[in-house]
């Protein structure tokens, strides 16, 4: 009976496999030159975890379960709340910063479609500790760094958004937290239309309709015009406030507009692109500075049509949800799986000749080694295969076959050189050395086959080991 794999999941076939690698070792050495070290955390958490960071609502899109003791479990749907329960855990003690990065399969139960799965894998960083200016910049100019690595760079479109400064010219027009948490909710979705609804039902209807009409002309505009905009709209808030709890509200919107400005100066100096763009505003209240997404240039019309965006980051407090107290942190995500639709290695399309290698053992008859004349021939081989096996991949034949045989399975691996080992050859402690992309051949000393391949096939860096 054929089974098939479950829906929304897939299989990694070796070129596949070789793909995904190069990427997570560019992306690990990135993070690591940026003075990032690596955490990993359990597959499957308690469902609590990301019930208190998104409401009930999120199990309709989780795989959760009771296990065998009844305790409510749940796959991972994300890493950022494992790696925050693991400081409050483990780490809250250590010296602020704390800078880490991570790599992992995540699970949604949500529709399958291209570029989308049940089974995905993130890659992501946080600073936890910080969300000043400083952080953000950081943070944001290593996704910068990641993408250029990966050289897909220019292929990417980074914007930047402030949900603080949002937030804060919300509730210096009197808005409790319930209903600016609703706003939030319809201008992260486009919807503003119905922002002034709400508004307007906060009362005082001609001041909220004028902060609504505001709103949505802010969130509508990109760049140096969103600046100024929101530069005039703050200002005149402030003017406006008295000095009671709405006045300090439109000063702490003062204060993100500044803290945004310094930001955009600090990418500035990390030569970072951008757009500003305070249209993005996330719905959910533990977000609360600093936002932003990455997406690939072109939308719809690039290699991953309407899922375009393949990251996103921001400044949160989460912490404290999961008893760590007010922890400021910034941090971001890739979706892995995106990002590899748009990676192109280097080797890509190339021979891949130039990087295996196969021992023929030139065997008399099949049969086992015990009291085989070819023993020899064997033991050489296996000795000549581990010892190329330091520097380049290389296959030695398992079943027993015919030179022949062992040839044609050579060309079938694209491989670049296979090394033949019979009893003369044996005998005269040397090899027979045949190029399969030109067919030359050549007898070698078996010292001097090792040197020459391995100094030719491996990479530069396992050379110098």
């Amino acid at each position: 009976m054929r089974i098939e794999r479950a829906r929304g999941t897939r299989d990694f076939l070796p070129a596949e496999m070789r793909k995904r690698r190069e990427m997570e070792d560019l992306m690990r050495e990135t993070a690591e030159r940026w003075g990032y070290g690596e955490v990993r955390t359990p597959t499957f958490e308690l469902a609590e975890l990301f019930t208190l960071k998104s409401g009930e609502e999120v199990l309709k899109e989780m795989y959760e379960f009771r296990d065998k003791g009844g305790r409510h479990l749940a796959l991972r749907p994300e890493l950022t709340a494992p790696v925050v329960r693991m400081f409050v855990n483990e780490l809250k003690m250590l010296p602020k910063p704390t800078k880490v990065y991570y790599f992992g399969n995540c699970f949604r139960y949500e529709e399958p479609q291209r570029a989308r799965y049940r089974e995905f894998w993130q890659f992501g960083a946080e600073i936890i500790g910080s969300d000043r200016p400083e952080a953000q910049a950081e943070i944001i100019a290593l996704t910068s760094e990641i993408l250029k690595s990966l050289g897909v760079s220019k292929e990417a479109e980074l914007q930047v958004g402030q949900v603080g400064l949002l937030r804060g010219l919300l509730r210096g027009a009197g808005l409790e937290e319930g209903k600016i948490n609703k706003v939030m909710r319809l201008l992260d979705k486009g919807k503003r239309e119905e922002v002034a609804e709400v508004l307007s039902e906060a009362g005082e209807a001609g001041e909220k309709q004028e902060l609504a009409g505001d709103l949505t002309h802010l969130t509508g505009l990109r760049g140096e015009e969103a600046l100024k905009e929101a530069r005039r709209i703050v200002l005149s808030e402030s003017g406006s406030a008295s000095g009671s709890a709405s006045g300090s509200a439109s000063g702490s919107a003062l204060k993100e507009l500044e803290e945004l400005e310094e930001l955009l100066r600090l990418l500035d100096f990390y030569e970072v692109r951008y757009t500003l763009n305070l249209g993005i505003a996330r719905g959910l209240d533990y977000y609360t500075g600093m936002v932003f997404e990455i997406y690939e240039a072109g939308g719809r019309q690039g290699k991953l049509g309407a899922q375009s965006q393949i990251c996103g980051g921001g400044s949160y407090q989460l912490a404290a949800l999961f008893g760590g107290g007010e922890v400021a942190s910034t941090g971001f995500a890739f979706g892995f799986d995106r990002l590899v639709e748009m990676f192109s290695p280097e080797k890509e399309g190339e021979d891949l000749r130039r990087s295996k290698v196969v021992v023929v053992p030139i065997r008399e008859r099949t049969a086992t080694v015990g009291g085989d004349r070819d023993g020899e021939v064997l033991k050489t081989a296996i000795k000549i295969a581990s010892r190329l096996r330091e520097f380049v991949p290389t296959y030695l034949d398992v079943m027993g076959r015919n030179v022949g045989a062992q040839m044609s399975y050579a060309n079938s691996t694209a491989a670049s050189f296979a090394v033949l080992v019979g009893r003369e050859e044996v005998r005269e402690g040397k090899v027979t050395l045949k190029n399969l992309e030109t067919g030359e051949q050549e007898s070698r000393s078996v010292r001097q086959a090792i040197s020459l391949l391995s100094s030719s096939l491996s990479s530069p860096s396992r050379r110098n080991t």
